[in-house]
């Protein structure tokens, strides 16, 4: 008996499923409004600043402390909820410039920001009216010192554009080890490329390579006895370049020092 052919409920199906896996394939590949490979176009969002003197410590939601002395300086921003991404964004760079035609902007300029800080959204107030971080909103909380860089401090809460840019940054990778017993924290800062890291490994002189869980920010932590044992370290950005730095800190490594490691290219 010859092959019969298919039905048309068979061919049907067959193109949904071809849909469907077409669709989810380009989800996958589809970059988050934040990510590194996403932002090589303009695109919409407003700006507002806070006084912030250049001799404080400032910290922020992203854990690098004090950021004058980590390089960071002043020239950074605080990121709504709908760009910081629960801290993924943490350390990645921007390009901000005022949309021209508004009477305060400073025509023809703009400023590289690193993120540093989260702008928690304030639901007791609309999105459009006080809530400024409030998803879905992209914000950027500046300090007075890199707002004036592109407007007049008049303008208060204002429409901008931004893109993701590298970052170029002087130095290696630093790796802040803290915590206490088995309990091991890394602060991750300096990172050139990219900017942020999104996936973290550790690896004692001793052991195998071990994934770290992100803690806040850009503070890892894992639980596991490392004393005594050479730290390496692998790194993942969000545009999937991976970094192996070996024996970052010596077999007499203790909570409280920053080490250097290999650098991301730029």
């Amino acid at each position: 008996m010859p092959p019969q052919p298919p039905s048309n409920i068979a061919v049907s199906l067959l193109l949904l499923l071809l849909l469907l896996v077409s669709t989810a394939v380009e989800a996958h590949q589809r970059p988050s409004s934040s990510g590194s490979s996403a932002l090589t176009e303009w695109r919409s969002a407003h700006a507002s600043y806070y006084a912030a003197d250049p001799e404080d410590s400032i910290g922020g939601a992203c854990g690098f402390g004090d950021l004058g002395r980590n390089g960071y300086g002043m020239a950074t921003a605080g990121l709504s909820e709908s760009l910081f991404e629960k801290g993924a964004a943490c350390g990645g760079c921007y390009e901000v410039r005022c949309v021209e035609e508004l009477k305060y902007c400073l025509p023809g300029t703009s400023i590289l920001v690193t993120a540093t800080n989260f702008c928690a959204p304030n639901y007791g107030l609309p999105s459009d009216a006080g809530g400024v971080c409030n998803p879905p909103n992209h914000h950027f909380l500046m300090p007075i010192q890199a707002f004036e860089k592109i407007a007049i401090w008049k303008a208060g809460v204002m429409p901008i554009q931004y893109r993701r840019v590298k970052c170029v940054r002087e130095g290696g990778v630093r790796f802040t080890i803290d915590g206490r017993g088995f309990f091991v924290t890394v602060l991750i800062s300096n990172v050139a490329g990219a900017g942020d890291v999104t996936a973290v490994k550790i690896k004692g002189s001793n052991t195998g390579w071990l994934p770290m869980g992100r803690n806040w920010g850009q503070n890892w932590h894992i639980s596991t006895d490392l004393n005594g044992q050479a730290l390496s370290f692998e790194l993942t950005s969000s545009d999937g370049v991976t970094l192996t730095s070996y024996n970052v800190a010596p077999k007499d490594w203790s909570f409280g020092k920053t080490f250097s490691g290999k650098q991301f290219p730029f």
